[in-house]
């Protein structure tokens, strides 16, 4: 139950983070990104879907992860779908997408990806870049 239905007693009350969650994908699709000493590491929430429902694409140095939930009762009959009544509906449905810029150390070219219980976890190992050679330039004049 939210706070503010609990505040006001109510279940019922327009909950608007709820609302504005159904509405945003970016809400939709909760990613953390750690950096290891090794790799950086992104951690994907999406219960329910499957791994062939999910696409992790790299494009130049973007990360795309994308997928579409599909509603429950899609699978149902005519017949069934007229009988159903929605109480209540707070869960994301539809396509969603998520891109991040990967920095300069990431081996794009090595990227991984697995999934377990409803969690995808992408693996972008790093590298060590080299530093710029400093070069000491002369000053003319007096």
């Amino acid at each position: 139950m939210s706070l503010i239905s609990q505040m006001l007693g109510d279940d019922e009350t327009l909950d608007p983070f709820l609302s504005m969650m159904n509405r945003c994908p970016v809400l939709s699709t909760p990613t953390d990104w750690k950096e290891t000493k090794d790799a950086h590491v992104f951690l994907s929430d999406l219960p329910g879907l499957k791994k062939d429902e999910v696409k992790v694409e790299v494009d130049g140095r973007v990360l795309q992860i994308s997928g579409d939930r599909h509603a429950d009762d899609d699978d149902d009959d005519d017949k069934n779908k007229k009988m159903i009544k929605w109480h209540r509906v707070e869960r994301c449905r539809g396509k969603f997408q998520r891109r991040f810029r990967l920095p300069e150390n990431a081996k794009v070219e090595q990227v991984k990806a697995h999934m377990e219980n409803g969690v995808l976890v992408v693996t972008v190992p790093k590298q060590e870049l080299k530093k710029p050679n400093t070069k000491l330039v002369q000053i003319q004049g007096n």
